[in-house]
């Protein structure tokens, strides 16, 4: 089947753009953050392609006074990649790796934003990721990060809150093939893992430039994939190449989400550069279809669906795993003290040696 995808030069297979290479998991997706400086609003969205089970799904969310709106579209795509709105929720490429717009039209459950992403970093390629349990493939996905500037309105309800480019920064990431979707495999597989996962994921926004760190552990605390970078604002001075990294964090009694955390990373030229968080509070992933249990990735609603939801965040509880802390960061360099903001994304299951987790759900003392 012709879509509009094929008439860009985006072809990877001989097929035409509507079909994936074969794997029924296979993703596309879109992520963004952003916040104000004081770090007292913030927004996140999702946009996802299934080709193969032909789903598009998206997520808005807005935290403010405390509260986090949830707003939900799903729908069968009929193989079109490119018509990006689902329900409510729009997605707008102007430019492609500069400028990207959100608009979120839900006047039913009061929310409503005109968003547009300016970049103000290249977008940073990160290392490959796969992950095997048993024979069978369950990650290999590529991703990219890129931080910038927001300018538009959010609408909450009655209240209308102005987002200005020199008070709104955030982050977009993109990522893009296997990794489970919708409903799971009925039949077992023999040779499967236990399921564990140690994920932190921090892009950072600075006056001059961003900071970027993940980590993926095993269980014995080994990482099997791990980056950090920091990246010039477009135009700014080249920035050093980082060649080490590490961090450690102190977790809140009865959760598993950090209380603080630090991150070290040195340069070539043997320098460290000391990235220290301070924790605020939390937003759930859960609000954009991240582990979700109606509104999951890639799950089939019929040809369009839509939600909404909300929680105040100081009353979620431990078993919410899936978190970015919205942080104050200092960064303390061989040469001066940087004051900065970002997230540190946090989704740890199962054991974690360093961390003194045993068990699949234990919490810290």
């Amino acid at each position: 089947m012709i879509t509009k995808g094929d008439d860009y030069p985006l072809h990877q297979t001989p097929e035409p753009i509507a079909y994936t290479g074969g794997n029924r998991n296979f993703y596309d997706r879109y992520f963004f953050n952003g916040y104000n400086r004081s770090g007292e609003v913030f927004f996140a969205a999702a946009l996802g392609v299934y080709p193969y089970v032909n789903v598009m799904d998206a997520a808005f969310s807005v935290v403010v006074d405390g509260v986090q709106h949830n707003v939900y579209g799903s729908k069968a795509m009929y193989l079109e990649r490119l018509d990006l709105k689902v329900g409510p929720i729009e997605l707008d490429i102007v430019e492609p790796l500069q400028v990207l717009r959100l608009t979120i039209h839900d006047p039913e459950n009061g929310i409503e934003a005109d968003l547009v992403f300016s970049a103000r970093t290249a977008a940073h390629e990160e290392p490959r990721f796969t992950r095997r349990s048993g024979s069978q493939m369950m990650m290999d996905v590529t991703r990219m990060m890129q931080n910038g500037n927001w300018a538009g309105w959010i609408k909450v309800k009655d209240r209308t809150i102005d987002v200005s480019e020199d008070q709104y920064w955030g982050t977009r990431d993109r990522s893009w093939g296997i990794r489970n979707i919708g409903a799971p495999d009925s039949q077992p597989n023999p040779m499967a893992n236990p399921f564990q996962f140690y994920w932190l994921w921090s892009p950072l926004n600075f006056e001059n430039f961003g900071a970027h760190y993940f980590l993926n552990d095993d269980g014995a605390g080994k990482s099997w994939n791990r980056n950090a970078v920091v990246i010039p604002v477009t135009g700014g001075d080249a920035m050093p190449v980082m060649v080490e990294n590490s961090s450690s964090m102190e977790f809140v009694s009865g959760r598993r989400h950090a209380k603080s955390a630090e991150v070290t990373m040195e340069t070539e030229a043997g320098e460290t550069w000391l990235f220290k968080f301070k924790p605020k509070w939390n937003f759930y992933m859960e609000g954009i279809g991240y582990g979700h249990p109606t509104w999951k990735h890639g799950a089939y609603h019929g040809d369009l669906a839509t939600g909404y939801d909300e929680w105040r965040v100081d009353d979620m509880g431990p078993e919410h795993l899936h978190i970015q802390a919205m942080c104050d960061i200092e960064l303390i360099t061989p040469n001066e003290t940087i004051l900065g903001q970002g997230v540190l994304e946090q989704l740890i299951a199962g054991p974690h040696a360093p961390s003194g987790f045993k068990e699949m759900s234990d919490m810290a003392p």
